[in-house]
């Protein structure tokens, strides 16, 4: 019994295998995220593209997926928060991150997905990067001439100011 790719816990057969092979639908948006993540893990692009909402289909690059899907060790899923999407809902967002390596690299897919449910069955809409927060530095500003604060005795400038 092996374990399921979307790093639910559960076994791929129990997980997302029936929701990819068609024998059940998945009853969430995070359900869905999960089966989507697990297609690509398993290279069903005919899936990928049949969860989408049909308002994007036609601009759906299945080629492209597919390179992708079978260019890429996946490395796991991790899903970083959930609203809504739920049995009683009909739009659901889930933010999560889907790491994995290619020929350049180790990577990391990091979305904010929409979901939205049509005729009971739920369809990925669309994603965006997260948006960033500013981090600001609440302690007093080094000038160039102080001492720098790493304890070098060096003046700033001279030293973790370059």
């Amino acid at each position: 019994m092996s374990e399921c790719p979307c790093g639910s816990g559960e076994s791929y057969s129990d997980c997302c295998e029936p929701c990819l092979s068609g024998a059940q639908a998945p009853q969430s948006a995070e359900q869905l995220m999960r089966s989507r993540y697990s297609a690509y893990v398993k290279g069903e692009i005919d899936y990928i593209h049949n969860t989408l909402h049909p308002d994007h289909r036609a601009d759906h690059d299945r080629e492209a997926a597919r390179k992708w899907s079978q260019g890429s060790q996946w490395l796991g899923l991790e899903i970083i928060s959930t609203s809504a999407g739920g049995a009683e809902d009909t739009h659901g967002v889930v933010e999560f991150k889907a790491h994995y390596r290619d020929g350049s690299g180790l990577h990391q897919a990091h979305e904010v997905s929409q979901f939205e449910r049509i005729e009971g069955h739920w369809m990925y809409v669309d994603g965006e990067l997260p948006k960033v927060e500013t981090v600001r530095h609440e302690g007093k500003k080094v000038g160039r001439n102080e001492p720098c604060p790493c304890g070098s005795g060096k003046k700033y400038k001279k030293c973790c100011g370059r």
